[in-house]
């Protein structure tokens, strides 16, 4: 059994946010919980809530019946959102562009 959760327009870099999707991919949901709990980055936090909602999502499609134990992280994957445009006074009359990004991340649990 297969379950997805989708966080949209995370205020957090792309980047920065695929350095923490390359440490939980591919390892139990348990282990994952674990490693982005004591993980110093911004990202964790979202990613661990994202993992969270998607577990939540797999007991209620099977209304109880499947293992949480036994539940991997199949694929995660962070692609870019809308990017937020501000400027910044420059001198002598300047302006230059400060660009916000923003992420979507798709995270995909399997049963082992």
């Amino acid at each position: 059994m297969e379950s997805s959760a989708r966080l949209r327009n995370l205020r957090v870099a792309p980047r920065k946010v695929r350095v923490v999707a390359d440490i939980v991919r591919g390892q139990p949901i348990e282990k994952a919980l674990a490693t982005l709990r004591y993980t110093p980055k911004a990202a964790s936090k979202p990613v661990e809530k994202l993992l969270e909602s998607a577990v939540a999502n797999v007991q209620q499609l099977s209304n109880g019946q499947i293992d949480i134990d036994r539940l991997i992280v199949k694929t995660i994957y962070v692609d870019q959102g809308p990017t937020m445009r501000r400027f910044m006074p420059r001198a002598q009359g300047r302006a230059t562009r400060i660009r916000k990004r923003t992420s979507h991340v798709t995270v995909v649990l399997a049963d082992s």
